[in-house]
């Protein structure tokens, strides 16, 4: 990335400004960023709501939201820094009038010319917005750029995603559109693509000679919150699989891009993702499972309710908050290789990870010994809250017995004195910068939904039941008839002797 005093500035709008999300991700992020001396030097940050507010109250709740969550503290220098960039507009989303005021806003006052709106509003919503910003000429760019970040989802499904691109390109060019994933933020993410193409010794091993499986896994031991209403509409497998779930798996699979361009890079996870097998709507049942959380005993919290107990869920609910699929990739490197994907709500602990298993050697050299069944090579990356990569791999016991052991050989992606960076923080700037890279583009997003469309289709149709699971637990037990073989087993732990089979 280029530094940002090669960049220009901007102007940050933000719709949606006085929500969740801005509160507990966007207003932090960007207050590091200004520590970290990041955000040009003219850049502004000007907050929209439909709250009757002004600039001082706004600062005021700025304040709050960056004490909350400010790493090692608030710097008061530096947020008095921070302060000047800040201002606040009302717009309500539906009246053509705040569009005009906000125009004119932008244009008389101190703002950069360069604009950045982010839409933190609800996915209907966005095509209001768009359509009202161009009606006041926002969206054109005769003297500086203009970009839209769109939070997920994307579309409920295909059609519904193919409706909203539609719309949108009647007013912004692709490159204008910035689809964010703050999943693809994460340092670790990109540490797969550093893993994979910086060390030229796991490349001949990377394929379907050599690997038995791929396993994706998101686990959460929240449950639904206060989203009860939004979650109840998606579920899990289009909350999590279809965005990034398939993201990751797109990253593992990939060939070697010709370079880390943006366009370069994407075009190889659309490749991944349109080699995908499709699974027959008679096969859904074979190649996918969903299940619901039940009331039960969390590690921390104790005793907590079942899903349909939760605040905005209907008490006939359907909707799973556990989702799994075994997916196929059709081409060279990957043909036959099983990809087990599968993210659930109040599960045992929180973690993200992917782990690759590979085969057992060819011939098994030391059948007359007193080893057993070896146990196979595992990659495990931990994508949250473990920054880590681990190898398993065999090694004699010591003695004068022929016995293995598997141990571990751990490598941390950042030391303890390195800082945390979210997810958010990158992607902001990358935004300021005009790097697309770890943005999503149409055709990813729609072969995603083609991927999931089939299983959305026959759950739809199945109202009458839905499996459940205890909180607490890794899921529920049933989801283990996706595995090919009975010696495939979902990991839970990046340690090899660690909760191996839950």
């Amino acid at each position: 990335m280029t530094t940002a005093t090669l960049s220009s500035p901007c102007s940050y709008v933000i719709f949606g400004a006085t929500g969740n999300l801005s509160q507990v991700k966007l207003m932090p992020a960007l207050y590091h960023l200004e520590v970290a001396g990041r955000l040009p030097e003219e850049t502004m940050i000007l907050a929209t709501g439909r709250r009757p507010w002004n600039r001082e109250i706004w600062i005021e709740q700025v304040k709050k939201m960056v004490v909350a969550k400010a790493r090692g503290g608030v710097d008061e220098a530096i947020f008095s820094r921070f302060v000047q960039r800040l201002d606040y507009h009302q717009v309500d989303l539906n009246q053509a009038e705040g569009y005009q005021s906000l125009a004119i806003k932008l244009d008389q006052e101190n703002f950069p010319s360069n604009i950045a709106f982010y839409l933190s509003i609800k996915p209907s919503d966005f095509g209001v917005v768009i359509q009202n910003l161009s009606e006041v000429e926002l969206l054109q760019q005769p003297h500086g750029w203009r970009r839209v970040i769109i939070e997920k989802p994307f579309g409920y499904d295909t059609e519904s995603a193919r409706a909203l691109q539609k719309r949108l390109n009647r007013y912004l060019e692709e490159e204008q559109i910035y689809r964010i994933d703050h999943y693809l933020g994460k340092g670790t993410v990109q540490n797969v693509l550093v893993f994979r193409f910086a060390n030229v010794l796991m490349e001949p091993l990377w394929n379907r000679n050599y690997i038995d499986h791929v396993q994706i896994t998101h686990s959460e031991n929240l449950g639904v919150g206060t989203r009860g209403y939004y979650y109840d509409t998606a579920g899990a497998l289009r909350d999590m699989i279809q965005s990034h779930l398939l993201q990751l798996m797109a990253l593992v699979a990939m060939e070697p891009p010709v370079s880390m361009e943006a366009e370069a890079l994407r075009d190889e996870k659309v490749k991944v993702l349109k080699s995908i097998r499709p699974i027959p709507q008679h096969a859904v049942h074979a190649q996918a499972f969903r299940a619901q959380y039940r009331s039960g005993q969390m590690p921390e919290e104790g005793f907590v309710s079942g899903y349909l107990e939760e605040e905005g869920i209907p008490k006939d609910s359907v909707t799973e908050t556990y989702a799994a699929l075994r997916l196929y990739i059709d081409n060279w490197r990957w043909r036959g290789v099983p990809f087990y994907l599968r993210t659930g709500k109040r599960l045992k602990k929180s973690q993200s990870a992917i782990a690759i298993c590979f085969k057992h050697p060819p011939q098994q050299l030391f059948r007359n010994t007193q080893i057993e069944q070896l146990h196979p090579n595992w990659i495990n990356l931990g994508i949250q809250p473990e920054e880590r990569l681990t190898t398993e791999i065999n090694v004699k016991q010591p003695g004068l017995t022929m016995k293995t052991r598997t141990i571990n050989m751990d490598a941390s992606f950042r030391s303890q004195h390195e800082a945390h960076t979210d997810a958010y923080e990158d992607l902001l700037l990358d935004v300021i910068e005009g790097d697309r890279s770890l943005f999503l583009r149409y055709d990813e997003v729609a072969t995603a939904w083609q991927v999931v469309d089939p299983v959305l289709q026959v759950w739809s149709m199945e109202r009458d039941y839905i499996r459940s699971y205890p909180a607490g637990s890794w899921g529920p037990k049933e989801a283990n008839r996706l595995f090919e073989r009975e010696d495939q087993y979902w990991r839970y732990s990046l340690d090899c002797c660690d909760e191996l089979k839950g």
